[in-house]
């Protein structure tokens, strides 16, 4: 059975589900398939995708630092 509900806001969507849904999209384009202006869409959906990643990347990225630095201080590269 086709799944027909609307996709879910960008901004609800875990690491793991947007980055499953963007290679999808990324997958469609390539292939080109459907109409011109339903790759227009899908390219606008992959971008907000793609920036969701991008930010949860970075506070990921910034927890993990902040347990690198609070459990044994400051690190060489933080010297640079």
């Amino acid at each position: 059975m086709i799944d027909t509900s609307a996709p879910k806001p960008v901004d609800t969507l875990s690491f793991e589900d947007a980055l499953a849904e963007l290679e999808t999209i990324v997958k469609k384009l390539e292939a080109g398939q459907g109409r011109l202006d339903q790759a227009v869409s899908d390219y606008d959906r992959g971008a907000q995708l793609r920036r969701r990643c991008e930010r949860l990347l970075a506070e990921a990225e910034q927890k993990v630092q902040a347990i690198v630095d609070g459990a044994a201080g400051p690190t060489l590269r933080d010297a640079g």
